[in-house]
């Protein structure tokens, strides 16, 4: 037989994994930025969102935990790929030669 729900007992609230922050823009910012999201279909969040990420991004900060574990790893120098030694400057031959043309028959 199932246990009937005892509609006394609080149920355990959900917790969103989110944070919320209270901005302002002027009137104009607002209407750009709304008529953008509609255009794009779009809600403001999302739209807000793709900004953030795109911010961190060009800040070169990591989105979550496992890309902030794959640019630490990067960021240690035994982590980089072995560079070959050279010994000594670098000459070409092209440098050596002068051009085919510039020789004159003599």
């Amino acid at each position: 037989m199932a246990k009937a729900r005892n509609p006394q007992t609080p149920q355990k609230a959900t917790v969103p994994d989110t944070q919320g922050k209270r901005v302002q823009f002027d009137r104009e910012t607002w209407q750009t930025l709304d008529l953008m999201a509609r255009d794009r279909m779009m809600t403001f969040q999302e739209l807000a969102d793709e900004a953030f990420r795109d911010l961190l991004k060009k800040h070169g900060r990591p989105m979550d935990t496992l890309d902030a574990f794959k640019k630490s790893a990067r960021a240690i120098a035994a982590n980089d790929a072995a560079k070959p030694k050279t010994t000594g400057p670098k000459t070409t031959e092209s440098k050596k030669r002068k051009p085919a043309g510039s020789r004159r028959a003599r």
